[in-house]
């Protein structure tokens, strides 16, 4: 008997359980519209051969033909990392999330010429393992020290010796630095494999935060990490050196730097140079810092400065081969790439214009090409262009419009773009550094085809006004068939904290189904990017500095009378609904905006700024004994005594971004306010709010909620 696909079986199975042709939320939380993907695309270092992680193990493809050449390992993996030579392969087996980007793993290194496979740490669990360049170490942190191991004797080789929970941190990121910086490690190898140099992170001032954990526990217990909370004492960060061959650690000497934060330890292209990037507390200049590791010396490159603030999150920087370097700036008022010599002068400026470099790809030494994606074909769309760092030439490779992303071939010849737009679900295709298209690898028109079976309609994209002058992006969903002389209820979704968007012409798997099934349910739904989001300039985004929620609440309530204004919308039946930033502008929609919306849901929101976390919201608003009214005058609990419409709060009660702290501070105050208003907690949920039924069981209770109140 001929097996079904699996799209078909789906199909079939629906049709026979007497599913109706519509969204429905039994069908987004079954996988019925769950895309194929390609996991885990590695170029290989000749260029020709791309590796990817299939179900029977990690495969090689050749980028000439795509044809499969055979599995590099079988098994079943979650990640690998090749050794720089290939000679060796690091095998992720299983993984325990901590937080964002941090995890345990246990990890095995496979020999790929002998085919000896070796457990690290013993088989027990590290973070952030890193083969050494020459592929003869693995350097792994554990229990919050750093080791090394060596792959030929089996030796390891413990180098730090006074980490401890909670109070001191080797060469990884505390809950801060991670979350804010973007990343779990905090070390890097030197080029010929001599040297580590790391961060040390002292946490013991750091105050401590209190999560009880309910679950299965007849007395809650108590969970508790470090959390500096906007003001308070931070990590007291140090840099060190550790020389393999004399086996000691040496301390570095910043005192002559910026040196409050080190967000970022980066190799060179020299054997024995590594870069520090350093900054103090308001984040609006950095020093760029070269180690030399076999004498400890440092020297200061330059200084990035801002008036207001410096992506310390979102860093590019690429040593060419002549240790001149490539540097990410908004110095123009839009990001762009800068070339600096080696000894820190800057050479030229490399893209220029009104837009933005989005992402960094990589440097072709051959054509003195960088590879990047950018908003040149405007702030909606990105693209992946090509440009000359001497001739400033620059060429779109990529589809044009919608949201394309890369995945080079180390040689450059060849790249794997991801595109989608609002219309099209990701293809995977296979093309030359000029932008020719050789072969599409996956495509999911399965996926949209079952979605337009079941009436999908895709978002349109257009411009609203606000009160300074600018157009705001914006996009609407409509109803299938949508007649323009009837009054539609508005439901509006944002996110609108700093440098984000959702005004993307891109595929949106997230809320755009649940969006879908609320539009079968006969309401209008819009989304608008106001002041302080991406991709417009930092005139657009950095306007709100010192007042974060102002001019973002600003720009939504006059988003929505506008809308409300338009013949087929009912400007008594307006709702707004936001996650994390999003559910902090939703409260104030609810209380400062109370004229205007009729009804709101807030999930996950933070409601006073000095209950987030310091890095980022001093990035943005300095600290609370600097800019107490910057804090104060846009919280939502000032304005509970606001509240008209209905308000349904929502929060996880094991949060450890925004805690639920946030959620019942707010709740006081609209309680002590007379206001009613419905609330929602999940038990041992994290800022996420997911595991096993939480996610159909929230987004239900939500539709219910909006289907009562609007």
């Amino acid at each position: 008997m001929k097996k079904l696909g699996l799209p078909l079986f789906l199909a079939l199975a629906f049709t026979q359980m007497g599913f109706s042709q519509e969204i429905t939320l039994d069908k987004i939380y079954s996988g019925y519209y769950r895309g194929k993907g390609i996991n885990g695309i590695s170029s290989m270092k000749n260029g020709e051969n791309y590796a990817v992680i299939e179900s029977d193990g990690i495969a090689k493809y050749a980028y000439k033909n795509t044809q499969k050449i055979g599995l590099i390992v079988p098994g079943q993996f979650e990640n690998y990392i090749f050794s720089n030579d290939e000679s060796k392969i690091l095998l992720q087996k299983e993984s325990q999330p901590i937080y964002r980007h941090s995890f345990l793993g246990k990890f095995d290194v496979k020999d790929l010429n002998t085919g000896k496979i070796i457990a690290l740490n013993n088989g027990d669990f590290v973070q952030e393992p890193r083969f050494s360049p020459d592929a003869t170490k693995v350097a792994f942190i554990a229990n919050n020290n750093l080791y090394y191991q060596d792959l030929k004797t089996g030796d390891i080789v413990q180098f730090t010796k006074d980490g401890e929970k909670n109070k001191v941190i080797n060469g990884l990121a505390d809950w801060v630095y991670e979350e804010e910086f973007g990343h779990a490690r905090q070390y890097e190898w030197t080029k010929n494999s001599n040297a580590i140099v790391f961060v040390k992170s002292n946490e013991t001032e750091v105050p401590v935060m209190h999560i009880p954990i309910y679950e299965n526990n007849l007395y809650p217990i108590d969970w508790q990490y470090k959390y500096p909370k906007a003001g308070e004492k931070n990590s007291v960060v140090s840099a060190h050196l550790y020389q393999l061959d004399k086996g000691k650690v040496i301390n570095l000497d910043l005192s002559n730097f910026k040196k409050y934060y080190i967000p970022n330890v980066i190799q060179t292209s020299n054997s024995d140079e590594i870069i520090l990037i350093t900054s103090e507390r308001t984040q609006n200049a950095s020093d760029i810092l070269k180690v030399d590791t076999q004498t400890g010396a440092i020297k200061k490159l330059f200084t990035e400065t801002d008036e207001k603030w410096i992506e310390t999150d979102n860093v590019t920087l690429e040593f060419l081969e002549d240790n001149s370097f490539i540097w990410g700036s908004e110095r123009d008022g839009n990001r762009h790439l800068y070339w600096y010599n080696a000894d820190g002068s800057l050479k030229k400026q490399i893209t220029k214009g009104s837009w933005e470099v989005t992402d960094y790809y990589g440097y072709n030494p051959k054509t003195m090409d960088v590879f990047l994606q950018t908003t040149q074909n405007g702030s909606i769309n990105k693209v992946v262009s090509k440009v000359n760092i001497k001739s400033g030439k620059s060429t779109i490779i990529s589809n044009p419009q919608g949201n394309n992303t890369a995945n080079f071939s180390k040689n450059y010849q060849y790249f794997i773009e991801t595109s989608s737009s609002a219309k099209k679900p990701n293809t995977f295709v296979l093309k030359d550094n000029s932008g020719k298209t050789l072969q599409e690898l996956q495509n999911n028109n399965d996926q949209l085809k079952r979605l337009e079976n079941d009436n999908f309609v895709s978002k349109e994209y257009f411009t609203i006004p606000n009160e300074a002058g600018d157009q705001m992006n914006a996009w609407i969903i409509k109803p299938k068939n949508f007649d323009p002389n009837k009054k539609y209820p508005l439901f509006m979704f944002q996110y609108s904290g700093p440098g984000s968007q959702q005004v993307s012409n891109s595929w949106d798997m997230g809320n755009g189904l649940w969006f879908n099934h609320l539009v079968q349910k006969g309401y209008v739904v819009a989304c608008v990017d106001g002041r302080g989001t991406g991709y417009r300039g930092t005139k657009y985004k950095k306007v709100t500095y010192k007042n974060l929620g102002k001019y973002e609440i600003e720009d939504q309530i006059a988003a929505a009378k506008w809308l409300g204004k338009q013949s087929y919308i009912d400007k008594e039946r307006i709702g707004i609904f936001g996650w994390s930033f999003g559910g902090y502008m939703a409260s104030l929609a609810m209380t400062k905006g109370a004229d205007v919306f009729k009804m709101g849901i807030a999930v996950a929101p933070v409601t006073n700024w000095r209950y987030y976390d310091s890095v980022y919201t001093e990035r943005f608003m300095l600290t609370p004994q600097e800019n107490p009214a910057g804090y104060d005058d846009n919280s939502p609990t000032s304005y509970a005594k606001l509240l008209k419409g209905k308000f349904l709060l929502i929060h996880g009660t094991a949060d450890d971004n925004v805690h639920f702290q946030n959620a019942l501070i707010f709740s006081e105050a609209l309680i002590q306010n007379k206001k009613q208003f419905d609330f929602m907690a999940y038990p041992d949920k994290n800022h996420g709010i997911y595991g096993g039924q939480t996610r159909p069981q929230l987004y239900q209770k939500m539709t219910d909620f909006i289907l009562e109140n609007l």
